[in-house]
């Protein structure tokens, strides 16, 4: 059984008024499925299509770079990221 990894997806989304830039943190078991990801969640939020959406870079994130909160928690653990009792 694969373990889930976080990987980063860097890219962009072009529409025809406009081109925004995004970089997102994502939980998968490889490359291949965090991109789907990106391109489900992006084409939902913003109205995407597939072909509006370039991505230009998928990294796996080592677990002590890892800059999204909520991500960093469930991957670490509560005790790992630094919450005081």
């Amino acid at each position: 059984m694969s373990k889930a990894k976080v990987f980063r997806v860097i890219g962009e989304i072009r529409k025809p008024n406009l081109k925004s830039p995004f970089k997102k943190e994502v939980i998968a078991v490889k490359p291949e499925h965090a991109v789907e990801r990106v391109y489900a969640e992006l084409g939902s939020r913003h109205r995407a299509k597939r072909f509006q959406i370039k991505i230009l870079n998928v990294e796996e994130v080592p677990l002590n770079e890892i800059e999204n909160p909520l991500l960093r928690k469930i991957v670490l653990g509560e005790e790992e990221v630094g919450e005081q009792k």
